[in-house]
C-alpha cells in the first residue's frame, strides 16, 4: 500500500477554494501549483457569474514561491479566456523573471493573454485536445477616436508581441500574420490553433499531459540541485 505524500501549506497559507493554487512534497522536490483560468481580472471587478483569476492573488503567490526556500518549482495550469492586458502581462513578467523552474500546462484554451503567460515559464507544454486563439488587443468603453488613442493600442500590441516572441520560437512576423487573419473568426480577428499547432509555429515547446509536465519540472529540480551541489 502506497504512503500518501504530505501537503503543505500554499506560501502566505493561500487556500485552494480562494486561489486555486497547492503546494505538493515528494521525495522529487516540492512543488507549488497555480491555476489561472477564466478571465485575468484586473484593476476592475467582473461580475460575480464570471470565473476570474485575480492578479492580486497571483502576484504576491509568485514573489513567495521565488523566495521560499522550501518550495523547488512551480507549475503554472493555464485554461483562460482573456482578460486585463496589463495584469496578465505583469504576471508572466513574473513567471518569466523566476530563477526556480518553471512549467506551463495548456488546458482546454489559452485566449489572448493566456498565450504570453503560457510562454512566460521556462518549459511549456500544452494538452493535445486544447487550443490556443490569438488575436489583436481590444479596448472596452468609450474611445476617443484621436490617432492617440490607436497608437496606444498599437504599443500595447508591440509589448504583447515583444514577450510572446521573446519567450517562445515562433517570429513576430508570424504572430502578427496569426493576429490579423480574417477567415476563421466569426465577426472577428484573428486564429484559432490546435495544441499540435502551436508546437509546430514555435508557440509552445510541446504537446503533453500534467505526468509530461511534472516530469519536465521534476528534471528541472534535479538538474538545478545538481548545479548547486557543483557549485558547493
Amino acid at each position: 500500500m502506497s504512503e500518501e505524500m504530505p501537503m503543505i501549506p500554499a506560501p502566505e497559507e493561500s487556500s485552494i477554494a480562494e486561489t486555486g493554487s497547492i503546494t505538493a512534497k515528494s521525495t522529487r522536490g516540492t512543488v507549488h501549483c497555480i491555476t489561472i483560468v477564466g478571465q485575468i481580472e484586473g484593476h476592475m471587478e467582473l461580475p460575480e457569474q464570471n470565473k476570474t483569476t485575480k492578479y492580486e492573488h497571483l502576484i504576491p503567490q509568485i514573489a513567495a514561491v521565488e523566495q521560499a526556500e522550501e518550495i523547488d518549482g512551480m507549475l503554472v495550469l493555464l485554461n483562460t479566456v482573456g482578460g486585463d492586458v496589463e495584469a496578465g502581462l505583469a504576471i508572466a513578467e513574473l513567471i518569466a523573471g523566476m530563477t526556480k523552474p518553471t512549467v506551463s500546462l495548456v488546458l482546454g484554451g489559452g485566449h489572448s493573454i493566456g498565450v504570453p503567460l503560457a510562454v512566460a515559464a521556462k518549459k511549456s507544454f500544452i494538452a493535445a485536445s486544447a487550443a490556443m486563439t490569438i488575436h489583436p488587443v481590444r479596448m472596452n468603453g468609450t474611445i476617443i477616436a484621436v490617432p492617440q488613442a490607436f497608437e496606444y493600442l498599437a504599443r500595447i500590441q508591440e509589448r504583447i508581441v515583444d514577450f510572446i516572441t521573446g519567450h517562445s520560437r515562433i517570429t513576430a512576423e508570424r504572430l502578427q500574420q496569426l493576429m490579423r487573419e480574417t477567415g476563421q473568426l466569426t465577426a472577428d480577428v484573428g486564429t484559432v490553433i490546435s495544441g499540435r499547432q502551436a508546437v509546430d509555429l514555435g508557440l509552445i515547446d510541446a504537446v503533453g499531459t500534467l505526468s509530461d509536465a511534472l516530469e519536465a519540472l521534476y528534471e528541472m529540480i534535479a538538474e538545478r540541485r545538481q548545479q548547486a551541489a557543483g557549485q558547493g
